[in-house]
């Protein structure tokens, strides 16, 4: 799906998106409604001014998300304990720019081994577990009519439609097979278009005094609140701790290992990060090309068991410091293995719905063709249709899949435009595109002598 459909399908908080959002995440006005203690803020704001020499009120602000009048009071505290001095005013900069003293140099730098995040405040895990249940994507209803307009612009069975919706309302994983090139990313990735309110991402979380990166901005796609009032441009009401995001879809295929499923330690930089399905929640977690990871799929089934039932994962820091958070996530696992060669019946029954992709229909193909042939900006000839259904698919037993019309097309408009002819597809140029499509195995077709590679 690209940016220009993301943001065309997904919605812009209104004012009364804003105030949902405030009341789920009110803006801290005093330290105590922070949920971090003196001290930890205190190495927080040295390590800031250690990163950047002297910093102003404003500056502390902007880069910890916090008001002045909480920064003041950590600040104050700083000065009594001799951690910070304050700088003269300079023209260039103007206001009370503060400065570590030899004292509080050492304080940031013992922080940094510690700890080596520096960024706004975390939002500590307590916090963050009441707001991501707040907005659970389970809480979210799918309806046949959701369905249709989210698929109405693409070719696809009515029957999927009518398994794919009610699973997503069932709150349980759910099992795409079938062979390679039948839509099942193509679909899962659309299904994002199903859940288009934003959704609070926070920058971190504080598990005791640990920091825990969570926003990826790979992952995690903020709301351009650009063209919003000017009200809401410089204060949106919320914790500003939280950004404003989509709900988040994370997909990962075969690069997966066990090492991503859990919380990352970078020791250069003495950070932590969120793992995959942390940064997926209150979204959609698409574990894709199942059977292709460097993990056994029995232990990366197991890996999901406890969190599919109880709605919440366990984790643990280096330190050995274990912890739970919500799992919140539409888990959909995609694969072209057939289901039994990755687990037993007994087992797959607990996965929830195991919903199959299969090739296409004559006429479901032909509409696609059509389709293309818009979308290449190239006449539709039912006679070279016909060649392809009945020469080339049918003869070489080669099922109909919604990949084929796409790549066939652009590969023939290819040879037309090396060979200097006009923009057009023909059946010798369609046959040239076949040949170098498919990988021939030999020349009895009934042994499968053609497979197609994407």
């Amino acid at each position: 799906m690209n940016d220009e459909n993301r943001n065309h399908m997904h919605a812009v908080p209104d004012q009364i998106g804003m105030m949902r959002f405030k009341r789920l995440a009110p803006r801290p006005t005093r330290l105590e409604e922070t949920g971090l203690s003196m001290t930890f803020l205190g190495d927080l704001i040295a390590k800031q001014i250690l990163d950047r020499g002297t910093s102003s009120l404003a500056e502390l602000a902007r880069r910890m998300m916090l008001t002045g009048s909480i920064l003041e009071t950590v600040l104050e505290f700083m000065r009594r304990e001799a951690l910070i001095e304050v700088r003269p005013n300079r023209a260039e900069h103007p206001g009370l720019h503060y400065a570590l003293t030899d004292r509080g140099r050492c304080a940031a730098l013992d922080a940094m081994l510690r700890n080596g995040y520096v960024g706004p405040a975390p939002v500590p895990l307590k916090h963050y577990a009441s707001v991501a249940r707040a907005q659970s994507i389970h809480r979210q209803k799918v309806s046949r009519q959701m369905m249709n307009r989210v698929f109405d612009d693409i070719v696809l069975d009515e029957s999927l439609l009518t398994k794919i919706g009610p699973s997503l309302n069932s709150g349980r994983a759910i099992f795409l097979y079938g062979p390679a090139g039948t839509g099942k990313t193509f679909v899962s990735q659309r299904l994002t278009r199903l859940f288009p309110d934003p959704t609070l991402i926070p920058h971190a979380i504080a598990v005791d005094e640990n920091v825990v990166q969570m926003f990826d901005p790979l992952v995690h796609k903020v709301v351009d609140l650009s063209e919003r009032s000017d009200e809401y441009q410089l204060d949106h009401g919320h914790d500003p701790r939280f950004l404003i995001c989509e709900r988040p879809a994370v997909i990962t295929g075969g690069e997966l290992d066990a090492d991503m499923l859990e919380v990352v330690y970078e020791s250069s930089e003495k950070q932590y990060e969120a793992p995959l399905q942390l940064k997926a929640n209150n979204g959609i977690f698409i574990i894709d090309d199942l059977g292709r990871q460097k993990i056994d799929p029995m232990t990366l089934f197991n890996r999901w068991i406890v969190p599919l039932e109880e709605k919440k994962d366990f984790l643990s820091l280096k330190s050995g410091r274990h912890f739970s958070v919500p799992f919140d996530v539409v888990m959909i696992f995609s694969t072209n293995i057939h289901p039994l060669e990755l687990a037993d019946e007994a087992f797959l029954r607990r996965i929830g719905y195991k919903i199959k992709f299969t090739p296409l229909s004559v006429e479901h193909y032909e509409q696609i063709w059509r389709d293309t042939c818009i979308e290449f900006d190239v006449d539709y000839e039912p006679e070279v249709l016909d060649f392809v259904l009945n020469e080339l698919h049918a003869k070489n037993r080669v099922d109909l899949l919604p990949c084929h019309p796409r790549d066939l097309i652009g590969m023939a408009v290819d040879r037309a435009l090396f060979g200097e002819s006009e923009r057009s597809i023909c059946i010798d140029n369609l046959c040239w595109a076949w040949a170098n499509y498919f990988v021939s195995f030999g020349e009895n077709s009934k042994t499968g002598n053609y497979r197609a590679l994407g």
